[in-house]
């Protein structure tokens, strides 16, 4: 049995999406991420990093923190979704370590010059997403060759449409990327990634973009009073 500790959020969604995929059996907590609950015990037991997501197996008796390990994990506790010959493995691992360090962090500050941070830096919006840009670029000229970006569908088509799905929210256009939106649609007509995006709760805002709900004014409250080191009252 898995615990899943996790928020909302794009590397939240990945773990929740390969569980369902994976057929596994789990059950979530979620962490509330406006009140600092990532910041303090049992949850730092978990992830000594103070960030979403993390496991606990209790088949091992072993906490995993780092999405990117999490799902190295469950790939080879099901045997599913990670080939076991050394150049099938290489493939999906170098994709999943492209998500883990490029369209993440690139779109994750996106979003934070972008959405929350007080002030409008244009230079660091534009820098950001210019950088996110680009590599999707990336993902649509290898899914020009191969239908999954390892070839097979696989947990680095699982971390990286995590991410690409919230493109809007980024302000990160897709237009002109015809491999990549066909890749997209693929991947969110599967019924798993469809469950994995309601765990812990259903967040529509990431994927519809709607701006005007009181749940998206409620998230950006949230976020910048996260940005700014601001405790809530």
């Amino acid at each position: 049995m898995i615990e899943l500790f996790t928020s909302p959020t794009p590397n939240g969604h990945k773990v929740s999406i390969a569980l369902e995929e994976m057929g596994l059996d789990y059950e979530f907590h979620t962490i509330d991420l406006h009140s600092g609950e990532q910041k303090r015990e049992p949850f730092l037991t978990h992830s000594p990093n103070g960030r979403i997501p993390a496991i606990y197996d209790r088949d091992f008796d072993l906490s995993i923190f780092e999405s990117g390990a999490i799902m190295l994990h469950l790939a080879e506790k099901s045997g599913k979704f990670l080939p076991t010959d050394v150049v099938g493995r290489s493939r999906v691992v170098q994709w999943l370590m492209f998500q883990m360090g490029g369209v993440g962090p690139m779109m994750g500050q996106a979003n934070v010059f972008f959405r929350y941070f007080p002030e409008k830096l244009q230079p660091a919006i534009d820098r950001y997403q210019s950088e996110g840009r680009r590599l999707f670029e990336v993902l649509d000229t290898q899914l020009s060759k191969t239908e999954y970006l390892a070839g097979d569908y696989s947990i680095a088509d699982m971390a990286n449409w995590a991410w690409v799905r919230t493109h809007r929210w980024s302000g990160i256009d897709i237009d002109g990327l015809e491999h990549l939106q066909r890749w997209h649609k693929s991947i969110k007509q599967r019924p798993a990634a469809q469950k994995g995006l309601a765990i812990p709760v259903d967040l529509r805002l990431l994927r519809d973009g709607n701006e005007d709900s009181e749940e998206t004014k409620d998230f950006i409250k949230g976020a910048q009073t996260m940005v700014q080191g601001v405790k809530k009252d």
